[in-house]
C-alpha cells in the first residue's frame, strides 16, 4: 500500500497530537497544526513539491509556536489558578488549642482536622473558628 504525501502529513499530524496528549510541553500541538495544514494544502494542490511542503510545515509550525504558545499557556494557567475550597467560610469548633506558631485540631463535618491560625494568634479549645483556606489537609482558620 502506497501512501500519498497528504496522507503522510496527516499521519504525522495525528502522531504529533498523540505526543501532545502524552506530554505537557504544549509544543507538539503546533507541529501537529503545521502537519495537518500542510496535508490540507497538499491535498488541494497548493503545495505540489516536497520542498514546498517541508517549507510550509516548518513555517506554519514555527509561526504558530511563536505567536500562540504564550497565549495558550496563559489560558491554561488561568484555568488552573482558580482555587476551589468547599470549606472556605464555614465555621468549626476548636477541640485542641491552636498555638500561634503551630498546629491544633478542629472538629468539622464529623471529623478532626489539623488547623493553623491565619494571623498566628493562640486560639483556645472550645472557640469557634472560620475556615479561611486550605493547604493540603491543613485548614487555615481565624477565630470568629
Amino acid at each position: 500500500m502506497d501512501l500519498t504525501l497528504p496522507q503522510i502529513w496527516l499521519i504525522v499530524g495525528l502522531v504529533m497530537l498523540v505526543a501532545e496528549l502524552v506530554s505537557v510541553l504544549l509544543v507538539f500541538v503546533f507541529f501537529a497544526a503545521g502537519a495537518l495544514l500542510t496535508s490540507l494544502l497538499t491535498s488541494i494542490g497548493l503545495l505540489p513539491s516536497t520542498e514546498s511542503q517541508i517549507l510550509a510545515f516548518s513555517a506554519i509550525s514555527l509561526i504558530s509556536l511563536l505567536v500562540l504558545r504564550k497565549h495558550a499557556r496563559n489560558l491554561l494557567e488561568r484555568r488552573s489558578a482558580a482555587e476551589y475550597s468547599e470549606f472556605t467560610g464555614e465555621t468549626a469548633m476548636v477541640i485542641r488549642d491552636i498555638p500561634g506558631n503551630g498546629e491544633g485540631r478542629i472538629y468539622y463535618r464529623g471529623a478532626e482536622w489539623k488547623a493553623i491560625s491565619e494571623n498566628h494568634e493562640n486560639i483556645p479549645a472550645g472557640s469557634k473558628v472560620v475556615i479561611k483556606k486550605t493547604e493540603g489537609i491543613v485548614l487555615i482558620v481565624e477565630e470568629s
